[in-house]
């Protein structure tokens, strides 16, 4: 059983009064209502007693007159030393100055006039211990109260170190699932470069040129992620393709070949679209080789339906393309893959990202002056080249060290005119100059 199930104590009253037949009559009083009644017959004795209950009283009636110790003194010590204990003054009406004394020193309840009503005395009492106990359970409250605020504290503190460290669990293990995740995307990337054979690295400097690119043109932490693992991951559609085909650049295809290898980006879309942290990625590859004049595939989309992590993969794919040797068959170096790249926009390449990738890539040097810079209507037979002739797309028509005859010089002039509507420029090696002495 719980303290708060006991029954409370009956309460303790103290009479003190130097007349005997007083305090017989106070305890008759009292003891019928069921209260414990000590009886002092003086201040002295009154405060023996106090002291042998250890102050365990609940109400001290007092007589104002008594010898050596009246009761303003008495009740005064009473509340100095047990203040819990309420304090009743039986007073006679001569006694007004007396009786403010004990006001003001012995701070008491109330005060009754001699001779008492039997009734006022029961109800005061009755009312000064219904004070009491409702002050006992306001105490009570409140220890319970701030207990209960401590035990709240602990708890909070307690709750806030298991919310803190299972954030700390939930965020490890984040970080070791997006970690896993980037492992095995690495690790599919490797095996499509194990399949292609002459590519290795391809996906990893694609993916990472994609990346800063993305960067420099202030793409979201998301879609620069995105754009990340589709460069990984850019060449998964050909998985299935033939090991014949995977060894052929597009120009040495068949109309057949080319037709089944322009597939490989809805393939590459199609194996990833069942992973929903991959479908941002798989839609970039499949649009990784449209041009944003339309002339791309596999659907032909212009620059406005490309979106634009896709055309941030074109250039970075093109240039590592054009480096290794699969775009046009031969390899460029790095200022000229970026010099395809800067002639090809607006045509294969939207322009504003080719003015991040130049950025990101250190932009164009001015190469060395190599020959002298001709227009075809200034060619003559017995010219030599003094670099390779290009195509706007990359494709080489004349290496460099070829003698020009009247026949290629014809055929430049005509392809000026169909293929390019402008002028171009041919680097001519300068004539030897002979020292006749």
């Amino acid at each position: 059983m719980s303290d708060g199930n006991l029954p409370a104590p009956p309460a303790t009253i103290l009479c003190v009064d130097d007349e005997a037949n007083i305090l017989a009559a106070l305890r008759r009083l009292f003891r019928p209502a069921g209260y414990k009644v000590l009886l002092g017959n003086s201040g002295a004795e009154g405060l023996q007693l106090l002291e042998a209950e250890n102050g365990e009283v609940d109400v001290v009636i007092s007589d104002m007159r008594m010898p050596e110790m009246d009761g303003a003194r008495f009740l005064a010590q009473v509340r100095a030393r047990w203040p819990k204990a309420a304090r009743i003054l039986l007073t006679g009406y001569a006694d007004i100055e007396s009786t403010v004394a004990a006001i003001n020193q012995g701070e008491i309840y109330r005060y009754i006039a001699k001779p008492w009503n039997d009734s006022e005395v029961m109800l005061t009492v009755k009312d000064v211990l219904e004070r009491k106990a409702l002050e006992r359970e306001k105490a009570r409250l409140e220890e319970l109260t701030r207990r209960q605020n401590e035990e709240l504290k602990s708890l909070n503190a307690s709750l806030e170190e298991k919310v803190q460290a299972r954030t700390q669990e939930l965020a490890l293990a984040n970080e070791k699932l997006k970690t896993s995740f980037m492992t095995s995307i690495r690790v599919f990337a490797n095996l499509i470069e194990l399949r292609e054979g002459r590519m290795a690295g391809h996906s990893r400097r694609v993916a990472d040129l994609s990346r800063k690119t993305a960067k420099q043109m202030n793409l979201s932490p998301r879609d620069s992620q995105d754009v990340f693992l589709a460069g990984l991951l850019h060449d998964i559609g050909k998985i299935g393709l033939p090991d014949h085909l995977l060894a052929k650049n597009e120009l040495q295809m068949t109309p057949e070949e080319r037709g089944l290898w322009r597939k490989h980006p809805l393939k590459g879309e199609q194996a990833l679209m069942a992973l929903e942290d991959l479908r941002g990625a798989a839609r970039l590859i499949r649009s990784h080789h449209e041009r944003v004049d339309g002339q791309g595939y596999p659907a032909g989309e212009m620059e406005g339906a490309i979106p634009l992590g896709a055309r941030i993969l074109a250039v970075a794919n093109d240039y590592d393309g054009l480096i290794q040797g699969t775009l046009n068959g031969k390899k460029l170096n790095e200022q000229a893959a970026l010099e395809f790249i800067d002639k090809s926009r607006g045509r294969r390449y939207d322009p504003a990202v080719v003015d991040a990738f130049l950025v990101v890539c250190g932009g164009i040097k001015e190469p060395p002056p190599v020959g002298l810079p001709l227009l075809p209507a200034e060619l003559e037979p017995g010219m030599v080249l003094a670099r390779d002739f290009l195509s706007r797309d990359g494709i080489l028509l004349l290496a460099a060290d070829y003698v020009l005859d009247e026949n290629l010089i014809r055929q430049i002039r005509e392809y000026e005119k169909s293929e390019f509507g402008g002028r171009i420029t041919l680097h001519i090696h300068p004539p030897k100059i002979v020292d006749h002495e």
